[in-house]
């Protein structure tokens, strides 16, 4: 450990014990309301102490580690299957990158109960046996059962975080130093978080670093197995690229944006739904949708297109995507009728190159019926 390290520790649990004094023991605690905390405590833990001390909780209250049992693990499981299957890949690689740190990977739904763990530090010793507390598919996690943790704060703030030992509000968790960032699905909703925490380890503030591209990866992963006609890779024009700042979007075979990753959320303005109405391509792009599924079907590695705003940004087409969208159905769960029809519509649609009007003619059925089967709830009047 280095002599810098070293000496900034003592000053660092000072400043937290102060702050423990003057924001959870103290006669004022709500004082702590807005700007950074005293003594460097980041606001999003004051604002967790706050919310603990508004509940009736004090610091000395014990924290039960319930037992769970195997069926509600499996139920935790199974209902967050898509997110444990992204997310999987991800933990493994984490777990080699932090295996001589005796931090661990942690992921849970966006109700904080956890879902998967990675790789556990070996042991008989306090420290293991703490770490085996919270590292159970199963357990709730979340601020209302255990308390200030990166885990609750990540979920509350939906932003990354790091919190050290006394940061977590209950003197029972204070043995944990934590980093955690939130997880956005491909509409942009919540669906959950990772955290990587240790037990009575060196203080790691560099993992909330980590702990964000890793989430930002799950998020990637989530949204490439999405089914869609188009997948479009967003990137600005001069930018070196790389998975972790690029864009990714999902259009359908009508043209509207069925899913969107955090970086081209930010890149066009929150490409999303909103007011239950989808956004469809043509409002973010100053380009026609065909020429798309054109530049997609030649294989073009790159095409540089307009957006409204004036700006323009740099975009590598794929046609077709997703894990759904390329599965054959086995004899023992065959399509529904409907279904079969849908397929039909959505090919004859990306054979027109998106053109609605072309497919309707050769299908022999009125654009009408085309969208009422591909778009519904696209609003009145909108052109293909």
């Amino acid at each position: 450990m280095s002599l810098s390290i070293v000496s900034q520790l003592p000053e660092r649990s000072l400043a937290i014990a102060q702050a423990r004094r003057e924001l959870i023991e103290g006669e004022s605690p709500r004082r702590t309301h807005g700007a950074r905390g005293v003594a460097g405590i980041d606001p999003w833990i004051t604002r967790s102490w706050q919310r603990c001390i508004d509940a009736g909780r004090r610091p000395q209250q014990r924290v039960q580690f319930d037992p769970v049992s195997r069926s509600a693990g499996n139920d935790v499981v199974e209902r967050n299957r898509a997110l444990v299957a992204a997310a999987r890949p991800v933990i493994e690689q984490l777990s080699r990158a932090i295996a001589d740190t005796r931090y661990f990977a942690v992921l849970t739904d966006a109700e904080g109960i956890v879902c998967d763990v990675g790789n556990l530090p070996d042991g008989t010793d306090a420290a293991s046996r703490y770490a085996r507390d919270i590292g159970r598919i199963g357990i709730d996690l979340s601020e209302r059962a255990i308390g200030t943790s990166a885990i609750g704060t990540a979920l509350a703030e939906q932003e990354s975080v790091w919190l050290h030992r006394g940061e977590h509000f209950f003197d029972d968790t204070s043995v944990y130093s934590c980093a955690g960032a939130p997880l956005f699905g491909p509409q942009g909703d919540c669906i959950g978080m990772l955290d990587l925490t240790g037990v009575q380890v060196v203080e790691r503030p560099e993992l909330r670093h980590l702990a964000t591209l890793s989430a930002r990866n799950i998020e990637n992963m989530l949204l490439m197995r999405e089914p869609c006609e188009l997948l479009l890779r967003l990137a600005w024009p001069g930018s070196s690229g790389g998975e972790a700042s690029e864009g990714l979007l999902c259009i359908d075979a009508v043209g509207s944006v069925t899913g969107a990753n955090a970086a081209a959320r930010q890149m066009l303005h929150q490409p999303l739904p909103l007011g239950g109405q989808p956004l469809h391509f043509n409002d973010l792009f100053a380009l026609p949708l065909h020429m798309m599924f054109d530049a997609a079907r030649r294989g073009d590695a790159v095409l540089e297109v307009p957006l409204w705003s004036g700006l323009r940004v740099q975009v590598r087409p794929r046609y077709g995507g997703g894990v759904a969208a390329s599965a054959s159905p086995s004899a023992g769960n065959r399509p529904r009728l409907r279904d079969v029809e849908a397929a039909l519509i959505r090919k004859a649609v990306a054979d027109a190159r998106g053109n609605v009007a072309e497919a309707a003619r050769t299908l022999g059925i009125s654009r009408a019926t085309v969208y009422r089967k591909l778009w519904r709830g696209r609003p009145a009047g909108t052109t293909d």
